[in-house]
């Protein structure tokens, strides 16, 4: 998850170690009655990595990119892509309306926030949010959790 939102390795790799460190720091304020551990966990972690790429240091490491760092994040969406279908998400994700499997697969699977998949698609914010929520209610039903 922490490469399909940081997209380079190295820095993935700092971030997930700063995941887990924050993870065991903050293990007392997890409440297993909002939700499972491993999801808990997981939104740790993915926001761990969006702040990375809010971070100065990766706004500067993406205006130097050079072409070889973009075709291998082209061959590493492609695996990503795959390694998604194989697990079935893409199924589940399939019985969502398009607007919600927008949302949803730009919001959790890309990295956006509400407000830059608000801006960078000229969607209205409230919208957004509308979509997320009914998206998510629709796959608590699917899901039957």
């Amino acid at each position: 998850m922490v490469l399909r939102v940081i997209k380079d390795e190295d820095i993935a790799q700092e971030v997930l170690q700063d995941a887990f460190l924050k993870i065991w720091e903050k293990i007392d304020s997890y409440d297993s009655s909002k939700g499972k551990l491993f999801t808990w966990m997981l939104n740790v972690t993915r926001n761990l990595a969006i702040d990375r790429t809010r971070s100065k240091e990766m706004s500067k490491a993406r205006k130097t990119d050079d072409l070889a760092i973009s075709v291998n994040r082209v061959d590493r969406q492609e695996y990503l892509e795959i390694q998604i279908e194989s697990i079935g998400l893409k199924e589940i994700l399939n019985r969502l309306s398009d607007e919600q499997r927008f949302v949803i697969e730009h919001l959790y699977l890309k990295g956006f926030t509400q407000s830059e998949l608000a801006e960078e698609f000229n969607i209205p914010l409230g919208t957004v949010k509308t979509r997320t929520r009914l998206a998510l209610n629709e796959l608590r039903k699917i899901l039957k959790v």
